[in-house]
């Protein structure tokens, strides 16, 4: 009874550690170098919609580039070919002989 009434207020504790944990990052920092760091946080994220890098440079590109062409070549992909989707397989019914039950029985 102890145990359970104990376990179920660490429980409490640790979910409004939490809550208060979300609530004081949405609020703007009192620290100048905690407002500087979500400020970068919050440009970052404005800069990396699309899934695309953020401020690459044209050897970063070029290099990214090659990577994607190498894995290309290395795994069958090409010009039109989606690699992200998902292969389809064919089966074919194998020819099996005809069993001539007559001649096995003699």
């Amino acid at each position: 009874m102890l145990s359970s009434s104990l376990l179920g207020g660490l429980k409490a504790a640790r979910s409004s550690i939490v809550i208060t944990r979300n609530l004081a990052a949405a609020q703007k920092a009192s620290d100048p170098i905690q407002q500087l760091f979500l400020d970068k946080i919050r440009e970052y994220k404005q800069k990396s919609s699309g899934g695309k890098l953020v401020d690459p440079s044209p050897a970063i590109q070029k290099e990214l580039k090659s990577e994607l062409e190498k894995l290309e070549r290395q795994f069958g992909g090409g010009s039109g070919v989606d690699m992200t989707a998902f292969p389809s397989f064919k089966f074919e019914e194998p020819k099996l002989d005809p069993i001539d039950e007559q001649a096995a029985q003699k």
